[in-house]
């Protein structure tokens, strides 16, 4: 039962203190163009979103157990409000809190279209497979508005460069007709996050995201299309989706994904207290007990930064859920298999030569 405390419609139920305000952190003006309205409610659930002027947009990702090499995050901050989100911790580079300011805080470049252009179009550029997005989800709902992801995918299918999507929003249909064109080049694959079967599950982890019916329809209209999906069951999180493991693999190979991912939850850097607090509030009868089980995970901390145990965990509950997914992917994706995505369509547009080899 939800604590009469609950802040119904956000993630985060608090701003937690900002680690860097001790250094009087300032923010550009060449980089951002905002107007702070005074007198704001401490419950104002208004989003405000703020324009930024970046001078790159392709990002070297640096960690080893990402699964990506190179990113592309057309926002800063993320209107879904997931819980758990990583991306939170990033937003107090900017002097806001990973808590609700993460939420309602938005930072928009629009420039990134151009910015991706002028990158694809250096000399040096190799094409390792660019994703939206590494932090926060490229379909948020002022994509709708704003349409600089699609403006992006439209750059990518230009040089026809391998792309890759991150997104639990159904917005990703929006731009079907771009990714079909990109998956005849075999340039193209698509992660769709789905943590839970559950809808009163989804409305607390993830309070402003599509539906599970909607995901689920997402998965096949990709599917259907030619379009590879792949789906992250990402993060599992002990006695609140641990559960559902067979079934969500179930129910998206039946709809065509043809391959499944996951992570166990790492609460790093300010998302302890923001989790910590939000179970307390959301699911209190069970807070201490999920909150003990991932620090069973995690060699005793809820923080894990530790490269190639952070992502999966350790001990007997991480083992499990990595033998319930090895029996998932056996009985409902045997013999299914992601392809590498083709890089010589880009080559041979940026040097007609290439082709001769």
């Amino acid at each position: 039962m939800l604590s009469n405390e609950f802040l119904k419609g956000r993630g985060a139920q608090q701003n937690v203190h900002n680690k860097f305000e001790e250094m009087k952190h300032t923010t550009d003006a060449e980089f951002l163009e905002y107007c702070y309205q005074e007198g704001e409610e401490a419950q104002d659930l208004k989003t405000r979103f703020q324009e930024i002027f970046p001078k790159t947009i392709v990002n070297k990702v640096n960690s080893p157990d990402v699964g990506m090499e190179y990113s592309v995050n057309p926002y800063q901050g993320c209107e879904h409000g997931c819980i758990y989100c990583y991306a939170r911790n990033s937003h107090e580079y900017w002097g806001y809190s990973a808590g609700l300011d993460f939420e309602k805080q938005i930072l928009v470049k629009k420039n990134a279209p151009q910015l991706l252009e002028k990158k694809l179009q250096q000399k040096n550029w190799e094409p390792n497979t660019i994703v939206f997005s590494g932090n926060t989800d490229c379909y948020q709902p002022i994509e709708k508005k704003l349409q600089i992801t699609r403006q992006c995918l439209e750059v990518m299918l230009r040089y026809k460069h391998p792309t890759g999507i991150i997104t639990k929003n159904s917005l990703v249909l929006r731009d079907l007709d771009i990714l079909k064109d990109l998956a005849k080049l075999n340039c193209i694959r698509v992660n769709i996050s789905i943590t839970s079967l559950q809808e009163e599950t989804r409305r607390l982890l993830e309070p402003r995201t599509a539906s599970i019916k909607q995901r689920l329809k997402t998965v096949e209209e990709l599917s259907k299309n030619g379009i590879p999906v792949n789906v992250m069951v990402a993060p599992i999180i002990p006695f609140i989706n641990s559960h559902e493991i067979l079934p969500i693999v179930k129910a998206v190979s039946e709809v065509g994904a043809i391959s499944v991912g996951y992570t166990v939850v790492r609460l790093n850097g300010a998302i302890a207290d923001i989790f910590s607090d939000w179970i307390k509030k959301a699911i209190p009868n069970k807070a201490n007990r999920v909150l003990h089980q991932i620090e069973a995970c995690h060699g005793g901390s809820l923080n894990d930064s530790r490269f190639g145990t952070r992502m999966r965990g350790e001990g007997e509950f991480s083992n499990q859920i990595a033998q319930q997914f090895k029996i998932a992917r056996a009985k409902f994706l045997p013999n299914k298999k992601q392809s590498v995505l083709d890089t010589s369509h880009y080559l041979q547009l940026k040097n007609p030569q290439y082709k001769l080899f």
